[in-house]
């Protein structure tokens, strides 16, 4: 079987990035979406770290170039649309988007009710905007089929943006992707729980990654077990949408999560915001909510980015900076 190096590397701020691995209940709710910033305590071994280096990533909800949105990018450009977020994208050291539409030319609809499309050409915007990472895993990115699914992969990578939750087989898809800089590192996992529609998983076909919660779980503790002192993020396509609060099978997940070594989870997929938790030493962002939408429920323009630091002596920062969506695009409040 065909095994993978290096597949990208993101020349940001010292950042190397790659793909590595094989050919790719009821908790209480003890904090709403302005929780205060949680410091968690992660051990490491790695005497090699500069000190007093950090590295910070920071992840967003929901990115759709159509619909409503299509018009503002094919008027005023996509720059228009990340113009208050560019500068923090800037000082990060990587940004995880939702990618909730395919970018491609390709046009093969699948039966579904929503279907979106983005340009192809509109992921080298994206990367001026400073986006170094799409999350492809979720409901959206297969609206043009596999075809337009290859081709939104092709069309990211070539811009310099690395795809989350992507590959031509199984393995590929739930292989995380890896950040590291000045001896930190951070594995993205990115995963839907959904049932998408008119859509069926095939191991052997392109696709994203569809797990069941004990293959996720299996992998998250197979490499944490490998790679104890790699903090591991999981990225989430789940949950009700316009539900405000997680559902109990997402917190029992949440929690078996937190057991299998994972050191925050960020959520997306409700479009609307829900609460903060912390559960042991583990932050959980429920759902960011939007960030580039064009639905007018008020609960829909209120948004988040959800920001991590790691630090060289093992601790994480979390903490959120909050976003209004006006006109379809993201403001930062002040």
């Amino acid at each position: 079987m065909k095994r993978c190096s290096i597949v990208q590397v993101v020349k940001k701020s010292g950042v190397r990035c790659w793909v590595i691995g094989v050919s790719f209940l009821v908790i209480c709710l003890f904090a709403s979406c302005n929780q205060p910033t949680t410091t968690t305590q992660h051990p490491t071994n790695n005497q090699h770290l500069t000190p007093n280096t950090q590295l910070t990533v920071l992840f967003t909800g929901d990115v759709l170039l159509d619909r409503g949105i299509r018009h503002i990018a094919e008027h005023k450009g996509i720059e228009h649309l990340f113009e208050e977020v560019t500068p923090i994208f800037r000082e990060a050291d990587a940004v995880v988007v939702n990618l909730e539409c395919p970018l491609t030319d390709t046009i093969s609809p699948v039966n579904k009710k929503f279907i979106f499309r983005g340009d192809a050409h509109w992921a080298k915007d994206l990367k001026k905007a400073g986006i170094t990472h799409a999350a492809m895993a979720n409901n959206h990115t297969n609206d043009q089929g596999r075809r337009g699914l290859q081709a939104t992969a092709y069309n990211l990578t070539s811009a310099g943006i690395t795809p989350l939750g992507y590959g031509t087989n199984f393995k590929e898809q739930i292989t995380p992707v890896l950040i590291e800089k000045d001896g930190i590192s951070v594995a993205l996992f990115n995963a839907t729980t959904l049932t998408i529609e008119n859509w069926c998983r095939l191991d052997d076909k392109p696709g994203i990654a569809q797990p069941t919660e004990k293959e996720l779980l299996d992998k998250i503790t197979d490499f944490h077990r490998n790679n104890p002192n790699t903090h591991i993020v999981v990225v989430l396509h789940w949950g009700i949408e316009f539900q405000p609060y997680p559902s109990i099978r997402q917190r029992a997940l949440a929690h078996r999560l937190s057991e299998a070594g994972v050191a925050a989870v960020v959520g997306h997929h409700p479009h609307i915001l829900q609460p903060i938790d912390t559960i042991g030493k583990m932050p959980v962002y429920y759902s960011i909510g939007n960030f580039v939408f064009d639905q007018k429920n008020p609960k829909a323009r209120e948004s988040m980015i959800a920001r991590l630091t790691f630090h060289s002596d093992g601790t994480i920062k979390s903490d959120s900076i909050s976003v209004k969506i006006e006109g379809g695009r993201p403001v930062i409040r002040k």
